[in-house]
């Protein structure tokens, strides 16, 4: 073990064993900022566009998923186990790309790069927030403790490796296929794509990207964005503990419900010289979702699978 991990490899596995450390810390690293090292015009633009954009999430959510339930006083609850938990992994997922994102802003207003990383960390927990407090107001749903401690990792794992690593040797990312699931139940998991790519988690991946190089031994025999990437994912799910018979009347076919584990290499689309700047950018936002490429399965049903193309 010690002879293959390089030094920044072993800070990696550091990071997470202290990214519960970090994710209290969070919520207190945000105090006094030097003002003499910001662009004080682009943080009010960046503050602005995120506040706006912010809204609009909310008010698109609200079309795509709440409008069509009752809503309730506010109450929590429980819904640990549902949907295998892919819930959960895209709370994290979710979290870690927010607050990425929010260090990438507050770097590019000038902010001193310990102070970019705490209040851009913020970005996932704040945002995601939110979404907890109208499930909270939902009969369907409710505030989910197990929701908000993803949130709160997700957030943790993009700001402690930006604070001892700097950089992410370690990435979420998404991907999806479609199911052929969400026309069972189109309300649950979606009547089109965008609604699906949200919804129907059969059809979603997430998955840990690993940067071969960075976790290695230092002579950097592999190019250095080539990653190696663990996928989770389930399959057979038209509810969240388990399937309803029947909907709307009809009644719905049985599908057995599995988890399923992939193995696949990946692309660190962040280590790309793409030239110009806003390729750079359009690289760095694109870098949310894994690349097809093949990979091997593992799930309880079938075993081992190989997949020529993935995604």
């Amino acid at each position: 073990m010690n002879s293959f991990l390089s030094p920044k490899g072993k800070k990696f596995f550091i990071t997470l064993g202290l990214s519960a450390h970090f994710t209290v810390r969070i919520f207190a690293g945000a105090d006094t900022i030097p003002e003499d090292s910001i662009n004080k015009s682009r943080l009010c633009y960046t503050l602005t566009a995120s506040a706006v954009t912010w809204i609009g999430t909310i008010i698109l959510l609200n079309e795509a998923w709440y409008k069509d339930y009752p809503r309730s006083s506010f109450h929590f609850y429980n819904d640990w186990g549902q949907w295998f938990n892919m819930d959960k992994t895209g709370h994290l997922i979710s979290s870690y790309s927010i607050s990425l994102a929010g260090i990438y802003l507050m770097n590019r207003t000038g902010m001193e790069k310990q102070k970019a990383a705490w209040i851009g960390g913020l970005y996932g927990p704040v945002f995601l927030s939110t979404i907890e407090i109208l499930d909270g107001f939902s009969k369907e749903w409710g505030f989910s403790v197990p929701d908000m401690a993803a949130n709160a990792a997700g957030s943790a794992l993009a700001v402690s490796q930006e604070l001892l690593l700097e950089e992410q040797v370690a990435r979420l990312k998404y991907s999806y296929h479609e199911s052929g699931l969400a026309k069972y139940r189109p309300g649950a998991l979606g009547r089109n794509l965008p609604e699906k790519m949200l919804k129907d988690y059969n059809g979603q991946t997430h998955w840990l990207s690993l940067n071969i190089n960075a976790l290695g031994d230092p002579g950097e025999i592999f190019p250095p964005w080539l990653n190696i990437a663990l996928g989770y994912s389930a399959y057979g799910m038209l509810g969240g503990y388990s399937n309803p018979p029947v909907t709307s009347g009809k009644e719905l076919p049985y599908f057995e419900r599995y988890r399923q584990f992939y193995l696949a290499p990946d692309i660190d689309l962040s280590k790309i010289d793409g030239g110009p700047e806003i390729i750079r950018v359009l690289l760095r936002w694109l870098n949310f979702f894994k690349i097809p490429s093949p990979a091997i399965e593992y799930n309880e049903r079938d075993g081992f699978r190989f997949h020529l193309l993935f995604f």
